[in-house]
């Protein structure tokens, strides 16, 4: 009995004696610069969504599982497109409640049915490309793992979470009247009340003030609202909470932090519009957009100065923010963009095309007394003789171009041009083919 407690109590003491975890010191390394920006760029990639969600609920009559059926000429978020009648839909499901999609058949004019995850990846595009099999139809839309039956008429898109966002475009097709008449016959309702989790709680705002260093608090809340289907997402994850434990470590790194991300963030709104893709003919565009894979930097580009990018099959998007000397496009100036007979934008889809000029840095059209924003495939525009078409820009009128040419900018402010290839050719997904460039007027 005696060595046996002669061994307990020196166990005791060994017990008391060393310190437990609570008690031991600890210290929170910082971040390089390196670090801490891709962990700000892939968090901000969550944010910009979450931004939207918030947005999309404060409109009128904002309801998930309902569908809101856009007016025409009208898209609350940054560089819509004018060319098409739009539908939206933020969709929620639960473990018990799958939502109902009835997309109609449409004949002869381009549509697409997009629905995108919580971080702005591409789940599926319903069309006769896509789902030649089934290009419309009923669709029930569940959640991961969902596991209930479901009627012979009913085909299973599975989610990535428990929400998703609906995008779906029908092209006006110089018939406005009929896109909207099939505008109306979509139709979503959930089979049953799910369990519907509000985005997770944010400061609101703007392109040109990104969130700063509080987009590291409540980190946890912010992964855990949303699955991402990133294959590097988990490490991508740590090293966002490594440095969100090391900004909630004090207010001395909390500062350095702040700090930091002071010139982070001014790179990054450099970087998405100058090096995020190929740049060509003064032309920032043609990446592979929709389905990210790794490179969560472009899907944060993507969701800052585009939301809800489609996939490359279904269109590729073109960017300009500087004229063919590389000066930055502005409303004091007058500018042309030629196309030669054999380079002309439809010559480059099998789809339409299409130009808008949006504001910077907020990327939302521009008012102007003529309401003409874009012009696109089915544009009353006047080609030269030769066969070519040249485009105007500026805040008049610009000589030697038809007026019925001219896209008004605002007259002493920054814009931007987006460009898109629906259904683009092999020679736009090859890089073979740009848009004109933007030649300053002189």
């Amino acid at each position: 009995m005696v060595p046996n407690r002669r061994y307990a109590m020196a166990m005791l003491a060994i017990v008391f004696a060393a310190p437990t975890f609570a008690q031991a010191p600890t210290s929170v390394p910082g971040p390089n610069e390196a670090t801490l920006a891709d962990a700000y760029i892939y968090l901000l990639g969550r944010a910009l969504v979450i931004r939207q969600e918030h947005m999309d609920r404060k409109a009128p009559g904002f309801a998930y599982n309902t569908i809101h059926y856009n007016p025409l000429g009208s898209a609350d978020f940054v560089n819509p497109n004018f060319d098409v009648a739009y539908l939206e839909a933020w969709f929620a499901v639960d473990d018990r409640t799958p939502v109902i999609l009835e997309v109609p058949e449409v004949k002869d004019r381009y549509y697409t049915v997009q629905i995108l995850d919580e971080w702005g990846e591409v789940i599926v595009n319903i069309n006769e490309r896509t789902f030649p099999s089934k290009p419309f139809g009923k669709f029930a839309l569940v959640k991961p793992g969902w596991n209930g039956a479901l009627p012979e008429d009913l085909s299973r898109i599975e989610l990535h979470s428990s929400k998703a966002k609906m995008l779906a475009r029908i092209e006006l097709k110089g018939d406005p009247d009929g896109a909207v008449k099939l505008q109306r016959q979509f139709q979503a309702a959930p089979l049953g009340t799910p369990m519907i989790a509000q985005p997770p709680a944010m400061r609101m705002f703007g392109n040109k003030e990104l969130l700063g260093v509080e987009i590291f608090d409540d980190v946890e809340q912010t992964l855990a609202s949303a699955l991402d289907v990133s294959p590097n997402a988990a490490e991508m994850q740590q090293q966002v909470r490594s440095v969100a434990a090391y900004v909630a470590s004090g207010d001395e790194a909390r500062t350095a932090v702040d700090a930091q991300l002071r010139k982070i963030i001014p790179e990054f709104q450099e970087y998405a519009f100058t090096k995020s893709a190929p740049y060509r003919n003064h032309w920032i565009g043609g990446s592979t957009t929709g389905n990210y894979g790794k490179d969560y930097k472009l899907r944060t580009v993507v969701n800052f100065a585009g939301i809800w990018a489609n996939t490359t099959d279904e269109a590729v998007y073109f960017v300009a923010t500087r004229d063919a000397d590389e000066n930055p496009l502005t409303g004091n100036n007058s500018y042309v963009m030629h196309f030669p007979a054999d380079r002309l934008p439809q010559s480059a889809v099998d789809g339409y095309w299409s130009v808008i000029l949006v504001g910077v840095p907020d990327y939302r059209v521009v008012p102007n007394p003529l309401n003409r924003f874009n012009f696109d495939t089915y544009s009353n525009l006047t080609t030269e003789a030769v066969g070519s078409l040249k485009i105007g820009i500026g805040p008049k009128p610009v000589a030697g171009v038809p007026e019925s040419n001219w896209l008004p900018s605002p007259e002493g402010k920054p814009f931007s041009l987006t460009f898109r290839t629906y259904v683009p050719k092999d020679i736009v997904k090859g890089g073979q083919w740009q848009p004109a460039a933007v030649t300053l007027v002189r």
